[in-house]
């Protein structure tokens, strides 16, 4: 498979390094982990196959053997050799033939499978580009040659397309557990975030989402020693604008974190495109205590 194209950002990425935390390792892996799996399943892959992450489309690929493929994740236009494709519906390719992907119409990253798996060389274990860390293959250009692999567990399942929903092009509403230093916070800091909206800034990426809103204001001076950082983390800097940790964040951090979101939204939030609101709600296990 040749990348002709790539748009703005074209990453390899399966689910993530494990267990190197400790050592200063990060997990990275594909940012909406929901949607990399379901498109490696559409092709009988593992689902921890590498596949391709594209942010905001604008792909072109080259096959040079028949392929089978699946898209999901933010719904973008398909055309093989001119010929329209679904998203979340395994199809099949010819060698010699084109997949051209274009932007999408909500959502912010898409997912491209091949049976049997890109097989670029894993680095601790993951096949995925951290670009924080700068682990992993390297972010894609024009010319770049994937080899496919063998990840294939079993044939493709008899699915036309998957029962999915698309990403949200409104405000997106997600969900966080109070701490682990909302102490450090006013007393009306965690009111304000899940009151407020929020609003994706341009300068976000795989790191974290930077946001835009009402400044979250602190009950105490002075720094944190670093501490470890999990996916979903809501850092808070000096500024009072909050941001929200995505797949390729820090593993630790001196700036306290005021909540944290819940792990089952992290593929709603990584979806999330500039400009896009987000509203921040306690979870139903805390909100009737709070």
């Amino acid at each position: 498979m040749e990348v002709l194209q790539c748009g703005p950002l074209t990453t390899v990425q399966d689910l993530g390094r494990f267990s190197y935390a400790a050592l200063g390792v990060g997990r990275s892996g594909a940012a909406d982990a929901r949607a990399a799996a379901l498109a490696n399943r559409l092709v009988g892959n593992d689902e921890g196959a590498a596949c391709l992450e594209l942010t905001f489309g604008g792909a072109t690929l080259l096959f040079r053997q028949p392929m089978r493929l699946a898209v999901t994740g933010a719904p973008c236009p398909l055309t093989s050799d001119g010929r329209g494709e679904a998203m979340n519906s395994p199809f099949t390719v010819a060698a010699g033939a084109r997949l051209s992907v274009g932007a999408p119409q909500a959502g912010l990253r898409t997912y491209v499978a091949v049976r049997g798996g890109v097989d670029v060389p894993a680095v601790l274990g993951s096949r995925s580009t951290d670009v924080l860390a700068g682990l992993g293959p390297p972010v894609l250009s024009p010319g770049t040659v994937l080899p496919i692999g063998t990840a294939r567990v079993g044939p493709p399942p008899a699915v036309e397309v998957a029962p999915v929903s698309a990403p949200e092009s409104g405000d997106l509403v997600v969900r966080v557990l109070p701490g682990p230093r909302d102490d450090w916070f006013t007393e009306d800091a965690l009111r304000t975030l899940t009151g407020s909206r929020y609003e994706v800034t341009a300068d976000s990426n795989r790191v974290g989402l930077r946001l835009a809103g009402p400044a979250l204001d602190r009950a105490r001076e002075g720094e944190l020693p670093s501490e470890g950082m999990v996916a979903g983390s809501v850092q808070v800097p000096p500024s009072g604008q909050p941001v929200l940790f995505l797949a390729d964040h820090p593993i630790t951090g001196g700036y306290p974190v005021i909540a944290v979101l819940r792990s089952a939204d992290l593929p709603v939030i990584a979806q999330a495109r500039p400009g896009q609101g987000i509203r921040f709600r306690l979870d139903q296990r805390v909100s009737a205590a709070w």
